[in-house]
């Protein structure tokens, strides 16, 4: 019985809830940081672009890429004070996670007991969508620290509001609050500037807020900061539609995409049943609980993604990567809620419950975790072949990329082109404001290439590898087919160098 009650009182410290897993999800965030050192295209947009001037972005986002103008800027920002490296590109990610979880492990603390707070935060940083993030250059897991913050605020001031017996939460007037409602509004705006399918938390709070029986005290507020974000990202929404050309890639949804969400939904709601039976906390508003809190932020926004892909094919999970802050809420919630079972009886078993199924769960999805940090788990690695290139060139020879996107990695390694002639490039990425460069016409590009004796062909790989229906790509091939032979050609990590030398 001692050693439970001593687990018991350590875990029931408020900064240990908190700080182990922030502490849980650095270490899982910097562990193979650098991917073997590699890069792959999606992140090579934000490097290329971050080492941009600010001018130069704000042009970019008037043609492409508008939707990301914000973490452009942030990235900037870092590339200059810090440099540019791969910490640099994903440390952001890994302390916006960290965030995340101390804010799950704070808000299931609050409406589950310590026990639901750490677990909570703990399964945060192992979920499989989150670890892919968790080392990503984008901006999906700033949007999930982002999300995670303001859904702490949202339950500190439904807590703050009252019990809400009879007149609903909010029946009785608290001390003043609204230097938190604007801190929550700011916060929504800011994700919706990162990226404005984060506006999916709104419908998700809403519910939260009608669940807790939300009364006007905390309703009014709560409407007038979600319309003030709405208000603030509705231009970049309305802009970046006409840029709708960006995500015209993505397949149509099918049922077979559903899969994964719906077994996440199934997972939830089974722990959010575990939760409602344990009952209320004291001293929270009834029906104010980790299922009234988590199964609202995790099936709102997949819910939402997927009736927005029925009107446009949208669906990808990191779009709304913030909802795992509720699936892991739910977990923690069911953790506490089985050791709350157990504890009349194995005590001493109740007290090590979490730490080993976390301890199992992160030893079960090693080999996922071990993937994610690997090249492979990504589709292409522009570092890998800029390699490749340094090694094979001549001074004097000739570049070519198919598709023109694939300029990527002269862009984020220049030193490995040095001496290299992009004979098809007329204007720069930066000059023409867009992420590939403007080409020259097909004529010309053909003319170009008959004048050269040895020519280098970046483009992507095996199955990656499709047909471009770009004319000025045809006549690259066809010039290159019709007057030049292969020397070397060499493959890797989802790229490929091919060194063609004139015939004769």
């Amino acid at each position: 019985m001692s050693s439970h009650i001593s687990a018991a009182a350590r875990v029931r410290r408020p900064y240990l809830v908190w700080l182990v897993p922030v502490l849980w999800t650095l270490a899982l965030g910097v562990w193979g940081l650098s991917r073997q050192n590699s890069v792959w295209r999606d992140e090579a947009a934000t490097w290329q672009v971050a080492e941009r001037s600010p001018g130069e972005i704000w042009h970019l986002l008037g043609q492409v890429d508008a939707v990301h103008g914000l973490y452009y800027l942030l990235m900037h920002a870092l590339f200059e004070v810090f440099g540019a490296s791969t910490t640099t590109l994903r440390l952001p990610s890994v302390l916006a996670v960290a965030v995340a979880a101390g804010c799950v492990a704070l808000i299931g603390r609050r409406l589950a007991g310590p026990w639901a707070g750490l677990g909570g935060g703990l399964a945060l940083g192992l979920l499989p969508a989150v670890q892919f993030q968790l080392q990503e250059g984008r901006s999906y897991a700033l949007v999930a620290g982002g999300a995670g913050l303001s859904t702490l605020l949202l339950v500190s001031l439904i807590a703050a509001a009252g019990s809400g017996t009879g007149a609903g939460v909010g029946a009785r007037p608290g001390r003043r609050t609204w230097p938190r409602w604007t801190a929550y509004g700011a916060l929504v705006l800011v994700c919706a500037l990162l990226n404005w399918f984060s506006l999916l938390i709104l419908p998700a709070h809403a519910v939260t807020l009608w669940w807790a029986g939300a009364g006007r005290r905390v309703m009014a507020p709560w409407l007038l900061a979600s319309a003030a974000a709405v208000a603030g990202a509705l231009p970049l929404i309305l802009f970046s539609r006409t840029q709708s050309g960006q995500v015209s890639w993505i397949p149509p949804l099918t049922w077979h995409m559903l899969i994964g969400p719906g077994v996440l939904l199934a997972v939830g709601g089974l722990a959010a049943w575990a939760d409602l039976r344990g009952g209320p906390r004291t001293g929270l508003p009834a029906r104010l609980t980790a299922a009234s809190v988590g199964l609202p932020l995790l099936a709102v926004p997949l819910l939402g993604l997927t009736a927005a892909s029925l009107i446009q094919p949208l669906f990808l999970d990191r779009y709304v990567l913030f909802s795992m802050l509720g699936m892991a809420l739910l977990i923690g919630a069911a953790l506490s809620a089985a050791v709350r079972a157990l504890a009349p009886r194995y005590p001493r078993a109740s007290g090590a419950l979490v730490p080993v199924v976390v301890a199992v769960s992160a030893v079960a999805l090693l080999p996922v975790a071990l993937a994610d940090r690997s090249p492979a788990s990504r589709v292409d690695d522009v570092l890998a072949v800029a390699g490749e290139v340094s090694a094979l060139k001549r001074d004097g020879d000739a570049v070519l990329f198919v598709p023109a996107a694939r300029r990527d990695t002269a862009l984020v390694s220049p030193g490995a082109f040095a001496g290299l002639k992009d004979i098809a490039l007329v204007r720069s990425p930066a000059e023409s404001g867009t992420l590939k460069g403007e080409e020259a016409s097909p004529a010309r590009i053909s003319a170009a290439l008959r004048e050269q004796r040895r020519v280098l062909l970046v483009t992507d790989s095996g199955k990656k590898a499709k047909p471009s229906a770009s004319p000025a790509d045809r006549a690259k091939a066809a010039v290159l087919r019709a007057e030049f032979t292969v020397v070397e050609d060499r493959q890797v990590r989802g790229r490929r160098v091919t060194v063609y030398e004139r015939r004769g």
